[in-house]
């Protein structure tokens, strides 16, 4: 099983025509991924990599019975894009997009509350991956395996390279998940850990996170509440001075609030193994005995 996403999944790409949009929807092709359509406005009733152009969202989910949907609209729009594919009827969105401003960000965040049945993974996120299923979003599927490890992360290339890591040593993953580095982003540590915790499939899990923001203690919380998982932990950071943005526009520490030692420790406290670097990743999950 997986979570999120399978091979009988339909998929649409938002900005299909575009450079990235076009790339990344051959990749997902290439690995099985059930590319129905995409919308480019201005181009409906054309044809782009074998599949149909639409306008509008409506317009792909009415004709093609898509439920999820890939963004890789240019930030100025990429909010718009977000809700247009909730109000025409996606319940799987994934927004690769980054750069796009906080306030829109917060205007997606209200308009979503309309739409309980609407899950958004991202924005500024590489989206997420099935091994040998499907994909939306940039994860570089080579890197990938089946198997029974959960990845779930704030950091792109941290992804890939853990991902990597777990598959060179023999294991595999479930479903890996890039949940974005934004301040404010759709679905968070907890939200992903929830529905791994529910897919018998996934017997540990990897959470990837950095400084800045509370969603890694929230997640600690969570695990060391009681879960089935055996869980590894690494937060990226360590050495980021305070006050500086690290990369992600999240990624920022502000006093005692955010440093990768709390979030370490509040890992430490819930019984989740902490890796201090990647390379100690597959080590950890081999202790805790992954089949």
């Amino acid at each position: 099983m997986s979570i999120l996403l399978t091979k009988e999944t339909k998929v649409i790409t938002q900005a299909i025509t575009g450079r990235e949009g076009t790339f990344h929807t051959q990749q997902a092709q290439q690995m099985g991924t059930q590319v129905v359509g995409g919308t480019s406005p201005g181009k409906g009733g054309t044809t782009h990599l074998g599949v149909p152009v639409f306008d509008t969202v409506a317009d792909a989910v009415r004709e093609t019975g898509a439920t999820a949907s890939g963004i890789f609209v240019p930030a100025p729009f990429a909010a718009d894009a977000i809700m247009e594919a909730a109000a025409g009827g996606i319940t799987l969105i994934a927004c690769i997009t980054e750069g796009i401003p906080i306030q829109d960000m917060i205007r997606v965040k209200s308009f979503l509350k309309d739409f309980p049945g609407t899950r958004l993974i991202g924005p500024n996120c590489p989206g997420l991956l099935t091994p040998a299923q499907a994909k939306i979003g940039i994860i570089p599927q080579r890197f990938s395996s089946p198997g029974h490890v959960g990845i779930v992360a704030r950091s792109g290339t941290l992804t890939y390279e853990s991902m990597a890591a777990i598959s060179a040593a023999g294991l595999g993953q479930s479903s890996i998940v890039g949940i974005g580095g934004d301040p404010i982003n759709g679905s968070s540590f907890v939200d992903v850990i929830r529905l791994f915790e529910q897919d018998p499939e996934t017997t540990h899990l990897v959470v990837i996170g950095e400084i800045g923001g509370s969603d890694e203690e929230e997640a600690a919380a969570l695990l060391g509440a009681g879960s089935r998982l055996k869980a590894v932990a690494f937060i990226s950071g360590r050495t980021a001075p305070e006050g500086k943005r690290m990369g992600h526009a999240g990624a920022i520490v502000s006093g005692n609030t955010g440093t990768a030692a709390g979030k370490e420790a509040a890992f430490r406290a819930a019984g989740v193994a902490v890796a201090e670097t990647t390379d100690q990743i597959v080590g950890l999950l081999r202790e805790l005995a992954v089949a």
